[in-house]
């Protein structure tokens, strides 16, 4: 592909989600193109496509993705079809950046690594959290050694009353995997342990609770209820990650809970010669100097482009140039890995080991 050809991208998935692609990948039209549509509801693909003028409706995903027009998919539907979709476009020759959770579980992301390797092209994770101006500067000093060795961290996203589509797929362990902890825990522990440094996690403790949507309590307002559906998944989880070097993560996370909370994601960083905190849109550096405690706050760049920007950005320039991404096939598996074995420790009760292997 020559540095000036665009990257032809077909969209699967014409929701929410979908529509933050359109706006965000529309931002750089210079350096690719959305030619194709597709939802499982035609007649919003079609809105979308004359709102954003898009040529092409596609009437399936099958359909889309076997177009020879189309160089990228996005995969930005329900997490059970994420490995499916992405894996028949991977045999299609196609690149893929899919939304989080990368698979529904463990076994469905090992198959979409499996299938990156054998095929050679590009998957990314549309962890968007990596991209924001605040971990771009804590990761920077991280980088120069200004905390020196991070040797535990803690991370998580309380929101006290933020059920979201009660009844639908998100709340559906078959559609969706779980509750919160792959919803939102899924960005935490995908940019904890991006600013630890990509630690190796081996093992695993952890619980999980559903104290408020079997009694349709703490509903938000994301989505549409359906009060007729089914919640058979968490609303609250914690755990504690152990790394193969010696270091730890925490991680607490709720869609619904009684405590006093901005419902701001965090991350605490605690290194051997500093260390930070990320909260929302706020963030600074701690550290100690003539024996006095030092804290730096951070400040945001003036007209920030966004982390969406960057995100799509990158997905383009990996599959120029063939780098592989930052949020890469291999850091899917491990966030699916550590949450498959957060339920499984809850259902147990005792500590799970990760298994690796592929």
């Amino acid at each position: 592909m020559a540095a000036s050809d665009k990257i032809r991208i077909g969209l699967i998935g014409a929701g929410n989600i979908g529509n933050v692609h359109l706006q965000e990948f529309g931002k750089l039209a210079g350096e690719c193109e959305i030619v194709a549509i597709t939802d499982v509801y035609l007649p919003l693909a079609e809105q979308r496509a004359q709102q954003y003028g898009i040529a092409n409706v596609s009437p399936s995903p099958e359909a889309l993705i076997a177009r020879d027009d189309i160089d990228a998919v996005i995969v930005a539907v329900p997490n059970k079809a994420h490995a499916p979709l992405s894996i028949l476009a991977l045999e299609n020759g196609k690149h893929v950046l899919l939304e989080k959770p990368m698979g529904l579980d463990a076994a469905a992301a090992k198959d979409i690594v499996r299938a990156q390797k054998r095929y050679g092209k590009t998957v990314m994770v549309a962890h968007q959290m990596r991209w924001d101006w605040l971990p771009l500067q804590v990761k920077d000093q991280i980088d120069r050694g200004e905390l020196g060795h991070i040797y535990t961290a803690k991370t998580g996203w309380y929101r006290r009353k933020g059920i979201p589509g009660w009844g639908t797929w998100f709340t559906q362990h078959a559609e969706s995997g779980g509750g919160p902890l792959i919803d939102i825990g899924v960005h935490m522990l995908d940019l904890a342990f991006h600013l630890m440094g990509e630690p190796k996690p081996v093992s695993v403790y952890g619980s999980t609770y559903a104290e408020f949507g079997p009694r349709k309590k703490g509903i938000g307002t994301w989505g549409k209820p359906n009060w007729n559906g089914t919640y058979d998944v968490e609303d609250l989880a914690t755990a504690i990650i152990k790394m193969e070097n010696g270091a730890s993560l925490t991680l607490e996370v709720s869609w619904a809970v009684h405590m006093d909370t901005d419902s701001a994601p965090f991350v605490h960083l605690m290194g051997s010669e500093g260390g930070a905190f990320l909260r929302g849109n706020e963030g600074k550096f701690l550290t100690e100097r003539f024996d006095r405690t030092v804290d730096v706050p951070l400040i945001a760049p003036e007209d920030d482009e966004g982390s969406r920007v960057r995100l799509s950005r990158h997905f383009l320039g990996c599959i120029r140039e063939g780098k592989t991404p930052w949020t890469s096939a291999e850091t899917g598996l491990r966030s699916n890995l550590i949450i498959d074995a957060i339920y499984e420790s809850s259902r147990t009760g005792g500590e799970v080991k990760l298994d690796w292997s592929l």
